[in-house]
């Protein structure tokens, strides 16, 4: 549905994005992942045909952003990462604008639109403006699905929510999928990652790897340790870069992640380098990388 090859795009002196190349399948959820500033937004604006590119190819459905724009925007539904719809209209009279504008009515798309459309619904006379953010967001989505399109694009549709409308609106996506579109979805979280059926990383404008999210947590090439102690990952990680044998330290909730120059187990030097530091309580475990790890090292070596 989407390929991508060689793709360049600079803004003056600022490379947003470096010869990239990747495809997105038909019918499959693929999700772009990286931080702010990372290209993502670039990206999804060259894909919906909105901005233009330096170098490289582009086709979306086979056809070329730049000429065949008009067949692109009939066929895709977008959803920007800012809220873009009329605020002085109301919820139903937001939806009828985009309808008329695709040619088509509320009541065609709602099979497509009800699960969502039913959660605004109690609010269908309340301007879009008065909408709690979540609601926003519903809104918003309802609009880019009105016209069944063949692809989705979402650009960081869940940045700024709580964790209960992340949830809920996850949920959504998936049932989307269940209508055979094609979603293609941005995002900074790491753990929306394993919600999606091939995820890409990117930061600074490169990929850095592109595989199904349970093959990329696995390509760690380090032993990781998570640790703690008593005087919390502030000073721990400040001893722990002042190791000798150290390789990286990160903060990771609770723990600092931990990896090391060497191979062979190294529970009991970390313990004693650490306690001739004074620090007490010390927790260390050896654990499995997760995708934020894999992320991290890739930036890191990037």
């Amino acid at each position: 549905m989407i390929k991508v090859k060689n793709l360049s795009k600079s803004y003056e002196e600022v490379e947003a994005l470096k010869n990239i190349s990747f495809d997105v399948k038909s019918k499959e959820i693929f999700g772009l992942i990286g931080p702010d500033g990372a290209g993502k937004t670039t990206l999804m604006r060259i894909l919906t045909s909105l901005l233009l590119f330096d170098d490289g190819e582009v086709e979306v459905m086979g056809k070329s952003p730049i000429k065949d724009y008009q067949f692109i925007r009939n066929n895709i539904g977008y959803m920007p990462g800012k809220f873009s719809l009329y605020e002085d209209l109301t919820v139903e009279e937001n939806l009828s604008f985009f309808a008329n504008i695709f040619g088509t009515t509320i009541e065609k798309s709602y099979n497509l639109i009800k699960d969502i459309y039913q959660q605004i619904e109690p609010f269908k006379n309340r301007k879009a403006g008065a909408l709690s953010g979540g609601m926003k967001q519903k809104l918003a989505l309802c609009a880019a699905l009105i016209h069944y399109p063949k692809i989705l694009f979402l650009d960081e549709p869940t940045t700024g929510v709580d964790p209960v409308s992340r949830k809920e609106f996850w949920h959504i996506i998936k049932k989307l999928h269940e209508h055979d579109i094609t979603i293609f979805v941005s995002t900074p979280y790491m753990d929306e990652a394993n919600l999606c059926d091939r995820i890409a990383l990117i930061d600074k404008g490169e990929i850095l790897n592109i595989d199904q999210p349970q093959n990329i947590s696995k390509v760690f090439d380090k032993h990781l340790y998570g640790i703690q102690c008593r005087e919390g990952n502030y000073q721990l990680m400040k001893h722990l870069r002042a190791y000798e044998h150290f390789d990286s330290v990160f903060p990771f909730g609770e723990q600092v992640h931990y990896t090391d120059q060497r191979n062979e187990d190294i529970t009991e030097g970390i313990y004693q380098f650490l306690e001739s530091k004074g620090l007490s309580d010390i927790k260390l475990e050896k654990i499995e990388s997760t995708i934020e790890d894999v992320f991290i090292r890739l930036m890191t070596k990037n």
